[in-house]
């Protein structure tokens, strides 16, 4: 039933100057799913990404998140009723620490300069301390941002999304550039993400989709061309044919 999806996107069709770069996608996110998007360059991933947080309006078709009609609302209305977006390259303030990067992320936090300069009330170092904890960073928690590894930024970046409260984040080829090492505890990170939020991976690394062991969606000029787990998808000879056998 509809009414028990998170996000529900339906018949999105979308054309750039005559591109039809999405083409009657259809994507339904249960509460507390993850669900990784894969596909070939040019398939429509960063297109879908942008339709779901208010960057891109569809030319047809519907696309709700909790009931709400995203298409009729901005980016900013979209973050605020609980949708996360991290892209590829991460954006930390790297001139902060890691814990003044978390802090600056806290929903309902104070201005940046009350941030900055004033008393952490304790939920707030309770706030902190969580995120330290999910991302594995307590141990650079006073170490400026810029002097991390990717691997690290990567995962700051996850953490002040986190901060935020989002019940569905949206991540865009979370390991590029990455690690083997840091690839896999970017997998353990999300699965530990998705005990109490939906979380929507979209990834090239077959490795990195496998390990999270989430159901697959393969999309193909603008459409869904294949669901199911790993194993299934990679099994289908139209998916063979237009991704994984070039």
């Amino acid at each position: 039933m509809t009414e028990a999806l998170l996000l529900d996107v339906r018949n999105v069709s979308v054309t750039f100057d005559g591109f039809r770069a999405i083409n009657s996608l259809s994507l339904a996110l249960k509460p507390g799913e993850m669900r990784a998007i894969v596909g070939p360059n040019g398939a429509g991933k960063t297109t879908m990404m942008d339709i779901i947080t208010g960057k891109t309006r569809p030319d047809s078709g519907t696309a709700t998140f909790k009931g709400h009609d995203l298409t009729r609302l901005d980016e900013p209305a979209i973050a605020r009723l609980g949708i996360g977006r991290k892209f590829q390259k991460p954006t930390v303030f790297e001139a902060l620490t890691v814990t003044e990067n978390l802090l600056l992320s806290l929903k309902g936090i104070r201005s940046p300069f009350a941030v900055l300069f004033a008393r952490q009330s304790s939920r707030e170092r309770e706030r902190l301390a969580e995120l330290l904890s999910l991302t594995r960073l307590e141990s650079v928690a006073n170490s400026t941002a810029g002097d991390m590894s990717h691997g690290q930024k990567q995962w700051l970046e996850i953490g002040m999304l986190m901060g935020q409260e989002p019940d569905l984040l949206l991540v865009d080829e979370p390991v590029a550039g990455m690690t083997d090492a840091e690839t896999m505890a970017t997998a353990d990170l999300l699965r530990e993400i998705n005990k109490t939020r939906s979380v929507v991976v979209v990834e090239h690394d077959m490795d990195f989709v496998r390990a999270l062991g989430v159901p697959v969606t393969v999309l193909h000029e603008g459409s869904v061309l294949a669901e199911g787990t790993l194993d299934d998808v990679s099994a289908d000879p139209r998916v063979i044919e237009v991704y994984l056998g070039r």
